[in-house]
């Protein structure tokens, strides 16, 4: 077994290419603007994954670096980058430890980038994106919910046959986690599938338990549904808006 998107870091954009990410980064850029944050602003898409939103920020004005932990995920993320002509700066980087050479406008994470950050990591995580940000900078992020992580995805199996690609998903709902095990089944250009595995593990945060750490970190901080929607206890994501105060 291999650890988080080793299989799946060159396929993810791929493979979840049915979460809207078009009207997910009008999202971000219309939030980022209603901030005043300006088009020609700097900033860091953390848990960039192979940079879809990097690439829509760089294409809407912004100055966008992509941080990510898998190499995986950065090689393609390069890859999909020089495609489309773009040319943003990728970086490896841990979401619970960001460390910069230069002090961002606003930080973006995205598609559960903070489920995976232990419970007890939260607010050493949010204090160092606080550090890093320039004064009034925004932070935006989101999570899958306490309910989604519990009632949907825990102890359930999703599995999809494209053809060229292939996969099984089993999850495992421990106590303030969800453990998955994954296969993921690649077509080769001779024909045969190359098996790949790995484990991940998502972490559950309660909305309480996030804007508390937020706070004590010295955000000010709003909470809502995907994409600005009215948050209900049965929401399967939570968004969070941040502002460094000062």
């Amino acid at each position: 077994m291999s650890g988080a998107y080793s299989a799946l870091g060159g396929v993810f954009e791929y493979l979840n290419d049915d979460c809207g990410y078009e009207e997910w980064s009008q999202y971000l850029i219309k939030r980022l603007r209603g901030l005043g944050v300006s088009d020609s602003a700097s900033g860091v898409d953390l848990g960039c994954g192979n940079g879809y939103f990097t690439r829509a920020m760089q294409r809407g004005g912004f100055k966008t670096v992509g941080v990510d932990l898998s190499p995986e995920m950065l090689t393609r993320a390069v890859e999909l980058s020089r495609k489309e002509g773009l040319k943003p700066d990728y970086i490896a980087g841990d979401a619970a430890k960001l460390a910069l050479n230069f002090k961002p406008d606003f930080v973006i994470a995205v598609n559960d980038c903070f489920n995976y950050v232990e419970g007890g990591k939260l607010l050493s995580a949010f204090k160092k994106i606080y550090k890093v940000l320039k004064p009034n900078g925004v932070f935006i992020f989101d999570v899958s919910s306490e309910y989604k992580l519990r009632n949907i995805i825990g102890d359930n199996l999703f599995a999809e046959d494209r053809g060229d690609a292939a996969y099984t998903w089993f999850n495992t709902l421990k106590d303030d986690r969800v453990e998955m095990d994954i296969t993921l089944f690649l077509r080769r250009k001779d024909g045969l599938y190359e098996r790949r595995d790995e484990v991940q593990t998502q972490y559950i945060h309660s909305k309480d338990k996030i804007i508390s750490a937020l706070e004590e970190t010295g955000f000010a901080c709003s909470a809502e549904g995907h994409l600005g929607g009215e948050l209900a206890e049965t929401s399967e994501r939570i968004n969070f808006v941040c502002v460094k105060k000062g």
